[in-house]
């Protein structure tokens, strides 16, 4: 085992790397809970994304095209949930879950020409004199503009959430939606907006993963990342900036487990007697995300507290 070869310098970017699309998902869907609605659809519509924004971008040649089109396929999807949990009453829970099953065999469905192919190149930032510092350079200013807008998202929705006067409607919609109906707020209208932007959110979340952190289409590509969302926000306790650091851990996990195995690691396990499969490393970022979830449950008041209010339930206008 050389643990010598992990370099911190490349295992911190690469974190933040795989940090990005769980960061742009669990962000959307943050607001989108805020808002009083529960969507579990949240990886139907980052693998939607991500179908959509290879294809846009191999057929076009521009990434920027992709992400575009990335984002437009999460909103579709998004609505599509909207359009059943609002209007005509669905259950949340269940169109959630139909709509992720729905999400994954429609990209399998749209992925099949696209499969093997290499999108347009999306390189990082070139920032003279910045990013050709020793350590800092590589460690801040050696990431592409899609990384720098994740966090600079994070500060305007915790912005728009705390310092403006529609960001506390929304919250108001989120805790109750019979009084915020009764002041004369259009509660179906905003938890539809809301809907929309978790759905674009969670697109492009997914077109990053298939343009920039992979990059190539394979079908089932998010594997599990639009679940690891839920669990951060749960994590952040409904906090955008919280947001940001359960993100770069369960992304710092996935990294570490895979640099781990590079070094040589399930070799030296093996060397003393202990069975270890490179499955077992796989694992990791699930366990931790059960694990962390079973940690702020048992914080049952915490938790109650920072819940919003109706989250999960169904709005009907009262005459």
């Amino acid at each position: 085992m050389d643990l010598s070869a992990i370099d911190p310098i490349t295992l911190f970017a690469g974190l933040v790397a795989a940090a990005t699309p769980l960061l742009f998902a669990a962000v959307g869907e943050l607001v989108v809970e805020k808002s009083g609605v529960l969507n579990l659809g949240v990886e139907g519509m980052m693998i939607i994304g991500a179908v959509c924004g290879f294809a846009a971008a191999t057929l076009t040649g521009s990434a920027a095209l992709g992400f575009l089109a990335g984002a437009l396929g999460g909103v579709a999807l998004s609505l599509i949930f909207g359009l059943l949990t609002q209007i005509f009453l669905s259950n949340q829970v269940a169109t959630g879950l139909a709509l992720t099953l729905f999400g994954l065999g429609l990209a399998a469905l749209i992925g099949q020409p696209f499969t093997g192919i290499k999108p347009p190149p999306f390189s990082a930032l070139d920032l003279p004199g910045l990013s050709d510092l020793p350590v800092l350079g590589r460690m801040l200013f050696g990431f592409d503009v899609i990384i720098y807008g994740g966090i600079v998202l994070i500060g305007l929705v915790w912005l728009f959430l705390n310092r403006t006067r529609s960001g506390l409607i929304l919250r108001a919609v989120g805790e109750n939606h019979d009084a915020a109906h009764s002041l004369g707020y259009p509660v179906v209208a905003i938890r539809l907006a809301a809907i929309a932007f978790g759905g674009a959110c969670a697109g492009l979340g997914g077109a990053y993963l298939s343009l920039v952190r992979v990059p190539q289409w394979t079908e089932g590509m998010t594997a599990g990342a639009g679940w690891i969302a839920l669990a951060i926000v749960v994590f952040a306790t409904w906090k955008p900036w919280r947001v940001l650091l359960g993100a770069w851990l369960f992304g710092g996990v996935t990294i570490l487990q895979l640099n781990l195995q590079a070094s040589g690691f399930l070799s030296w396990l093996q060397s003393q007697g202990i069975p270890a499969q490179s499955q077992y490393l796989s694992m990791t970022p699930y366990l931790v995300t059960i694990l962390v979830l079973v940690l702020i449950s048992a914080d049952r008041m915490r938790a109650r507290l920072n819940t919003p209010g109706c989250l999960g339930r169904a709005f009907t206008a009262s005459d």
